[in-house]
């Protein structure tokens, strides 16, 4: 479970470098959301055809990885989850700058969050439909047609 893991594991992950926590904090309600940031590397094959031969064939791929993303559901359906991804998705792209970063992968838990994803332009990985990915190109085209939108 998600809030298992946020109030069990969360600060051991943050103390141990192995993943850098966000919280969204409402004023009343406490910690409505949460997500983990780290790194992460892809294995050529593993990407779709159309992505894999655009790229050199090294052994492995940089990515970053979101991991965790979770609403309360008290907040559910304001839009919360959608403000979560876009931080997310901005500190991965500010790393990006100095950083070489191929894609931004997700790990869906259900096909309901696989939707959530694929609404954002997140691609389901071809042997593995509950984990997604979008490339850093496309994250940032879509950060700018928002921006200007």
């Amino acid at each position: 479970m998600l809030d298992d893991w946020f109030h069990l594991r969360a600060g051991q992950d943050e103390k141990r470098n192995v993943a850098r926590v966000f919280v969204a904090i409402d004023d009343r309600l406490g910690v409505v959301g949460f997500y983990n940031l780290s790194t992460f590397t892809l294995t050529i094959i593993n990407l779709p055809t159309e992505h894999a031969k655009r790229l050199p064939r090294y052994d492995l791929i940089p990515a970053a990885l979101i991991g965790r993303l979770a609403r309360d559901q008290r907040v559910r359906g304001q839009g919360v989850g959608d403000l979560l991804l876009a931080d997310a998705v901005r500190r991965i792209l500010s790393a990006a700058s100095t950083l070489a970063i191929f894609a931004i992968v997700v790990e869906a838990k259900d096909e309901q969050a696989v939707a959530f994803y694929r609404d954002f332009g997140f691609l389901p990985f071809p042997d593995r439909p509950l984990r997604l990915f979008i490339p850093v190109a496309d994250a940032i085209e879509a950060m700018l047609r928002a921006q200007s939108g």
